[in-house]
């Protein structure tokens, strides 16, 4: 029996087109693509129309495991699927961060036959909008640091307040709590400081929610930095550093055009966690991938939990963007996972394990359902997979009043998700989600954690730490009260303790502290023991990562 190719083995034996022929599918006019190589490119911001006529298709899933559930495959696999079936369809993604490259997750480009390429370039810096963020954002810090150096032009900020840290797109945990300024006077104010990742800085969370470059300048200038002495709030407009951490985003705000292993478009544009950030692309890019197309597939980071409860809190209310429909992702294998089966035995049958763990899908179903959208089931078929746990799900699936389909997309491309595309279109097309939100801005931010830790975790209540009690009075303080909250927990269980997979009860979370983004526009509760700069595992996948003398690289997956 033949071994199946690697991801990075089929990207690279793929066929790949010129980028000018890609943009031609959606009538882009060459003239407005800005070209990085042959194969990639930027477009211009006027092709987002303000009121778009695609739909919108949200693919989320179930509680994620060390296993895959393959989320970015699924949704490039349905793009593909539609297109396949006859729709014009365009793959609205986030762009791979390096920490999950070199570090246990791999790269973001989907996998097998349902990839979006050219897949190096994809996951090794792209088109430079991650270092663009990186940039800007330590820019800020510098300014900040030296606005505290220099006593004549001094905004008289209190160093033991200030929040804003500095980001670097890598996982380092030797990073997280630092001491800058040693050294002597020259060397700046000696203070405790830290590192965030990229994907978690706040500029990552604005660019990915501005709709055009004068509201990215607004948004920098309502960063929140800390207080002066006297107890006075000092933002980003106060340490005058807008206008060049605005010129360091004039590329990274435009979305970036590639193509799927099948020459169907993808704009990649963004590229926040889930767990610490929103976990979702930009507006601009979901705005003109709708403008282009009939049909926009786009993900949320991780489990309907943290990423698609933030898409339809942050992304929708800040945006007026609706979804017309949702696929929640699932495997067999995973839910065989969440029911207790050792992970040696998850390639065979085990009809009771798969029931048992059903209801982490089930919970994640419901969430979906909760915002006024039945959502698609899809089962990302494994070759383990047998038709009476497939069937099972599918069962199961429709006793919760949803349908499941089955995709081999990544086996076989757009083909293996033609009978998922049918089933999304066919949804949307009888109109009956409608979407809405589960809490009102002008709630309380404890109404709102609450809301999120009961219907979407299903907790039994919320806790406090002393720290996010002093905190909210500032919150309030400050009219930080009317944003919406971007709840910052593990992905790996409803609760906020990992090891409560499943569908875990009879819990409560507790908020350990709170981080702004006024810029942004959403206050962070910090959940558990969540990270906003991860660590390496104690084996990276960089330690495979290799080129060879002619320019080849391998080890990517």
């Amino acid at each position: 029996m033949s071994t199946f190719p690697s991801d990075i083995e089929i990207a690279q034996s793929a066929h790949i087109t010129h980028i000018r022929e890609i943009a031609s599918k959606l009538q882009i006019a060459e003239d407005d693509l800005e070209y990085y190589g042959k194969y990639k490119a930027k477009l211009p911001l006027s092709l987002q129309k303000k009121n778009p006529e695609g739909k919108l298709i949200l693919v989320t899933a179930m509680s994620p495991t060390k296993y895959g559930e393959g989320k970015t495959t699924m949704a490039i696999g349905l793009a593909d699927g539609l297109n396949h079936i006859g729709k014009k369809a365009i793959a609205v993604l986030r762009e791979p961060s390096l920490g999950p490259v070199f570090g246990v997750k791999g790269g973001a480009a989907g996998g097998g036959y349902a990839q979006v390429i050219p897949m190096e370039d994809i996951n090794l810096h792209f088109t430079g909008d991650f270092s663009a963020v990186e940039k800007a954002n330590n820019l800020l810090s510098a300014m900040i640091d030296n606005n505290i150096q220099n006593k004549q032009f001094s905004l008289n900020l209190d160093p033991r307040t200030i929040l804003w840290k500095r980001v670097m797109d890598m996982n380092d945990r030797a990073l997280r709590q630092i001491i800058i300024g040693i050294g002597g006077k020259s060397n700046g104010i000696m203070r405790e400081d830290g590192f965030n990742i990229t994907p978690a800085s706040e500029i990552m969370a604005i660019l990915c929610l501005s709709s055009d470059l004068e509201d990215l300048k607004k948004r920098i200038g309502n960063i929140y930095v800390g207080q002066t002495y006297d107890g006075n709030p000092v933002f980003a407009r106060d340490i005058k550093a807008v206008g060049a951490m605005t010129v360091l985003l004039k590329d990274a705000i435009k979305p970036n055009l590639v193509q799927t292993l099948e020459g169907n478009p993808a704009i990649l544009h963004g590229g926040p966690f889930a767990s610490i950030a929103q976990g979702t692309n930009t507006v601009i890019a979901t705005r003109t991938g709708l403008s282009l197309g009939d049909y926009v597939v786009t993900e949320a980071g991780f489990g309907a939990d943290l990423g698609a409860e933030k898409f339809f809190h942050i992304k929708c209310t800040k945006s007026g963007l609706k979804p017309d429909a949702v696929v929640v992702v699932a495997t067999v294998r995973a839910l065989k996972h969440h029911g207790g089966a050792h992970k040696d035995s998850l390639t065979k049958e085990d009809l009771t394990a798969v029931q048992k763990g059903f209801c982490n899908l089930e919970k994640h179903i419901e969430n979906i359902q909760h915002f006024g959208i039945n959502p698609i089931v899809c089962i990302n078929a494994f070759p383990s997979d047998t038709a009476a746990e497939l069937q099972l799900v599918k069962d199961l699936c429709i006793e919760k009043g949803s349908d499941a389909v089955v995709s081999s997309a990544f086996s076989d491309g757009g083909k293996g998700s033609a009978a998922l595309a049918d089933a999304v279109v066919s949804l949307i097309d009888a109109g009956v989600n409608h979407y809405h939100p589960l809490y009102q801005l002008s709630d309380s931010i404890e109404h709102k954690i609450k809301t999120v830790a009961t219907k979407i975790y299903g907790a039994e209540g919320v806790e406090y730490a002393s720290k996010a009690r002093t905190q909210l009075a500032l919150i309030n303080k400050l009219g930080f009260n009317e944003f919406p909250v971007c709840m910052a927990k593990t992905p790996l269980s409803f609760s906020d303790d990992e090891k409560k997979t499943g569908r875990p009860t009879g819990f409560k979370v507790t908020v350990r502290e709170f981080e702004y983004a006024a810029g942004a526009g959403f206050v962070i509760p910090l959940l558990g023991d969540v990270m906003r700069m991860p660590g390496l595992p104690s084996i990276p996948s960089a330690e495979h990562i290799d080129i060879s003398i002619d320019g080849k690289v391998t080890g990517l997956f």
